[in-house]
């Protein structure tokens, strides 16, 4: 791995509005380049909306997608990267050439190529599919970089796995925080008038963001992503009114040894920036513990247990509530 500035951008996505999402994703890749970021990462589905989604039928989630990388939006964030240079990411909704629609997280290069996760564990609409597949790859500025999208963060075979591909980098694109859930110790819901009124109270907002509805939670679990597999980690996250819940920003750096570089609990539209040092990654402590991995006694984690459901079963099982 080669050195390396990295951002992380929170905003408030517009529901169903490409174009303005778009606009706000141009205006940050702009400030990253000028601030010398050459990795640029944007929240899951920020290009369509998120929550929403969740209330649509078949036919206006299929009018809001798009087919990857030829469709409107891969192609402007392919322009955008080239335009200035940094590897940019952020998430849609894409239609396969069979019809089926993910949860999908692009990721244009100044290159001119473009790679997409699909969401491994995608529970916001029946219409929708999980994707199958691991998605790490190398990027022009000579980092390995993996993606997995909110949810599939919280499974830690799917971080290690990203890490056992040579990720050295890992982009985490969410939409979380102040969500309603079954575990009664996990988030909550988070009073839409503290955001409406943020510009006059900002303390009240900011306390539940970095309380535990946001920032206390993640610290929960996050940096031990970063830590026990060896990887840098870039946190993404929407903020503000998604719908009926209120997303935390949160917005963050993590490296190696899981030790935040860079964070924000601001309730506004922001970006984060660090500078990764690849000579952190050769003996740092989830390096070394990866080096130590006996796989033959593993056999278990490939034995179904019978406990396993689908994620969206998971959620439809929740009294219609988020599962996180």
């Amino acid at each position: 791995m080669k050195d390396i500035k990295a951002g992380s951008v929170q905003f408030n996505h517009t529901p169903g509005d490409k174009a303005a999402n778009l606009e706000r994703i141009h205006s940050f890749t702009e400030q990253a380049a000028k601030a010398g970021v050459r990795l640029l990462v944007f929240p899951e589905m920020c290009i369509t909306g998120y929550w929403h989604v969740r209330k649509l039928g078949r036919g206006d989630i299929e009018a809001l997608s798009e087919s990857v990388p030829d469709g409107p939006s891969t192609r402007r964030l392919l322009r955008l990267s080239e335009e200035y240079g940094v590897t940019l990411g952020a998430g849609l909704i894409e239609r396969s050439e069979e019809g089926r629609l993910y949860n999908a997280y692009v990721v244009a290069m100044p290159n001119g190529q473009a790679v997409r996760h699909r969401k491994l564990h995608c529970f916001i609409s029946e219409h929708m599919a999980s994707g199958d597949g691991y998605t790490v790859f190398d990027i022009p500025q000579g980092v390995r970089v993996g993606v997995l999208t909110c949810y599939d963060n919280n499974i830690i075979e799917n971080v290690r796995i990203t890490a056992l591909m040579g990720a050295e980098v890992l982009l985490a694109p969410h939409q979380t925080g102040g969500c309603d859930t079954p575990s009664p110790r996990c988030m909550g819901l988070i009073d839409p008038k503290l955001w409406e009124n943020r510009h006059e109270s900002p303390a009240a907002i900011e306390a539940e963001f970095r309380g535990t509805k946001g920032r206390e939670w993640l610290m929960r679990w996050l940096p031990s992503r970063a830590h026990d597999n060896g990887m840098f980690l870039i946190f993404s996250n929407g903020v503000g009114v998604d719908d009926d819940e209120v997303r935390t920003g949160n917005a963050m750096i993590l490296d190696p040894y899981g030790e935040i570089l860079a964070e924000t609990w601001k309730a506004e539209d922001a970006m984060v920036v660090a500078d990764l040092e690849a000579g952190l990654l050769d003996m740092c402590t989830g390096s070394r513990w990866i080096r130590s991995r006996r796989p033959g006694l593993y056999e278990l984690l490939t034995v179904p247990t019978g406990f396993e459901r689908d994620t969206r079963t998971l959620r439809f099982a929740g009294k219609g509530r988020r599962q996180t």
